[in-house]
């Protein structure tokens, strides 16, 4: 099982929305990087659910209930015969209990390399085991 850090403006939707909904298909990412980690998500994984905008904090954890699939809305293909674009399925499994800010990542050193740090504006990104331990630690999950 692999942990994956997913971004969404929660005005657009939110962890709350998911919870509602009770499931979603994790859409509307064009970004090559993000997608490719995106063609990596599997059934059983992860994902911290992370609200971007004015709050910049982990809002809650999310179960993978179908790995990446083909986007029916962007079809076409890769060189190597992966689709272009893939979505994904998740269902909430449990919303934070205490805020861990991008303010409180940046500040630990731990953090330094880690893509919510380097590369800001990525959508998807793997998280690291030794990491996942902590941003679950530190978002109470």
């Amino acid at each position: 099982m692999t942990t994956y850090l997913c971004k969404s403006e929660p005005d657009d939707y939110s962890f709350d929305d998911l919870v509602r909904d009770k499931k979603t298909a994790w859409d509307g990412v064009t970004n090559n990087a993000a997608q490719m980690h995106m063609r990596a998500i599997e059934k059983g994984d992860e994902i911290l659910f992370y609200h971007t905008g004015n709050e910049k904090r982990i809002a809650g954890l999310a179960t993978v209930t179908k790995g990446a699939y083909p986007d029916p809305d962007k079809p076409g293909e890769l060189a190597s015969g992966e689709p272009k674009f893939v979505l994904f399925d998740i269902k909430p499994s449990k919303a934070a209990a205490k805020d861990c800010t991008l303010a409180d990542v940046k500040a630990d050193d731990r953090f330094a390399d880690f893509a919510l740090v380097k590369q800001a504006r990525l959508s998807v990104m793997p998280v690291p085991a030794k990491l996942d331990t902590l941003l679950r630690k530190m978002a109470g999950l």
